[in-house]
């Protein structure tokens, strides 16, 4: 499957939103990671290229990083870095409700978008700035060594 595969198999009422979510995810994230498909979505990665030890799970696999998902009732938005970082998740979660009128739904490391028509677009552009390669590599050491 690629990354179109996955784009034209969105359900018609959420390709707006998909798509400008992923045009966002694309316009901030900083260079060196890859937009591949990753574990059935679409994930961005740093590629063996730039880090061949790869994912500790499954050393074939690149290093995750972030991914976009249809899922059945709601797009949803992964991103390692609010998981592995206590200080960006307090960030995050703080600049939430300055962005989205409704109550932020989210796991681990996944935000659920159930409300399509107000997904915080500039806020997760802000929050795809805030992580470079390097720094992603460095917590991800840091936290497998734990």
């Amino acid at each position: 499957m690629t990354v179109q595969d996955y784009l034209d198999g969105i359900p018609e009422e959420r390709k707006t939103a998909f798509n400008q979510l992923r045009l966002t995810i694309l316009d901030n994230i900083p260079d060196g990671f890859e937009e591949m498909i990753n574990y059935g979505m679409i994930g961005y990665v740093v590629p063996h290229t730039i880090y061949p030890a790869g994912y500790h799970c499954n050393t074939a696999l690149p290093l995750p990083f972030a991914n976009i998902a249809n899922q059945k009732n709601f797009i949803g938005f992964y991103h390692m870095g609010v998981y592995a970082n206590p200080d960006l998740y307090s960030w995050f979660t703080s600049a939430y409700p300055k962005h989205c009128k409704y109550k932020l739904d989210m796991g681990k490391s996944c935000v659920r978008f159930k409300k399509i028509n107000d997904i915080p677009f500039e806020l997760i552009g802000e929050l795809m700035q805030k992580m470079s390669v390097q720094d992603w590599i460095s917590l991800y050491e840091m936290q497998l060594k734990k």
